[in-house]
């Protein structure tokens, strides 16, 4: 897997939940903070989203926002001043319209949730600013596009095979999500690092086996690169030596097949590089402040289904 994949695959828990929103005239809901990461796409018409302790946004037909910090919001047919924000009625108590299909005045959104797990974010996922708009411009992130006109036609009908179809685009919209704020965020960290092609090669050949038996000069010589090199830019970019992000991204991927298999420690130890399930142990307490088996137990439970909000 790639890192972006990594990234998102270290905290996603289950499937994503949606509800697919009709309003009308005038409203305004609030969507309470959330520990995970809320979208919303505009299918048709226009409104507002008012970040807490954020500007107001602008959101019209096609554009995609996402909150990848779970920040609470407000969203609603116009800019509000704080006492229409104080009394913004709980998205799940709104007030619903169904405006005729092409009728203007209404608005008709898909609202969601990813279930994340914050134990062992990457530094990619956390780099993502509160808000992350995506609006919907002539030949841009056409993946995107393309996730958001099959969404919308999977909801405009009920279609054999919808449930396993609208999951599976939901989750595709999330890297895309990501993928087009990288595209347009070049200033970013982790845009530079992955456009770095020295520690790009060697996150790759990380990514690719973190179980192989890596040593600075075997990594250098994955990257093309002499180890002073390989050690200066990839530190610079990273912000960690390169076996210490091994060691970070050994015992993440711990806690995520821990979190997700049924796997015992002894097959996780193997899959991550650590010769026995004792050195695996002792490695994942320093990090994480529990034990491997105190933290399965932990463990947020996955959900099995999409549910609505």
């Amino acid at each position: 897997m790639d890192v972006v994949s990594d990234a998102i695959s270290a905290v996603r828990i289950g499937r994503p939940s949606s509800d697919r929103v009709q309003m009308e005239g005038s409203w305004c809901t609030r969507l309470a903070p959330y520990d995970g990461a809320g979208f919303h796409v505009v299918l048709e018409g226009s409104c507002w989203l008012l970040p807490d302790g954020g500007s107001p946004v602008s959101l019209a037909a096609g554009d995609a926002v996402l909150l990848p910090h779970g920040t609470g919001h407000v969203i609603a047919d116009a800019p509000a001043d704080a006492a229409a924000v104080e009394r913004a009625v709980p998205f799940e108590h709104r007030p619903e319209g169904h405006p005729p299909r092409g009728a203007g005045g209404g608005v008709e959104m898909l609202c969601g949730k990813y279930r994340l797990d914050r134990s062992h974010v990457h530094p990619l996922m956390a780099e993502l600013p509160e808000v992350v708009h995506l609006p919907n411009r002539v030949g841009s992130h056409p993946e995107l596009r393309a996730a958001i006109d099959l969404l919308g036609r999977e909801l405009s009908r009920q279609r054999p095979g919808a449930g396993t179809a609208v999951p599976s685009l939901l989750d595709l919209l999330l890297v895309y999500m990501i993928r087009s704020w990288m595209d347009e965020d070049t200033g970013g960290a982790w845009s530079s690092v992955l456009g770095d092609p020295v520690a790009a090669a060697a996150l790759r050949a990380l990514h690719a086996d973190p179980a192989a038996r890596w040593s600075n000069d075997r990594l250098a010589a994955a990257a093309g690169v002499s180890r002073p090199t390989l050690a200066r830019r990839f530190t610079a970019l990273v912000g960690r030596p390169p076996m210490a992000y091994l060691t970070w991204w050994r015992l993440t991927l711990a806690a995520t097949l821990l979190r997700d298999t049924p796997d015992s420690l002894a097959s996780v130890a193997r899959r991550v590089g650590y010769g026995t399930p004792y050195a695996l142990s002792h490695a994942f307490s320093r990090q994480f402040g529990t034990t491997p088996g105190r933290y399965r137990q932990d463990r947020p439970a996955p959900e099995g289904a999409a549910v609505r909000i």
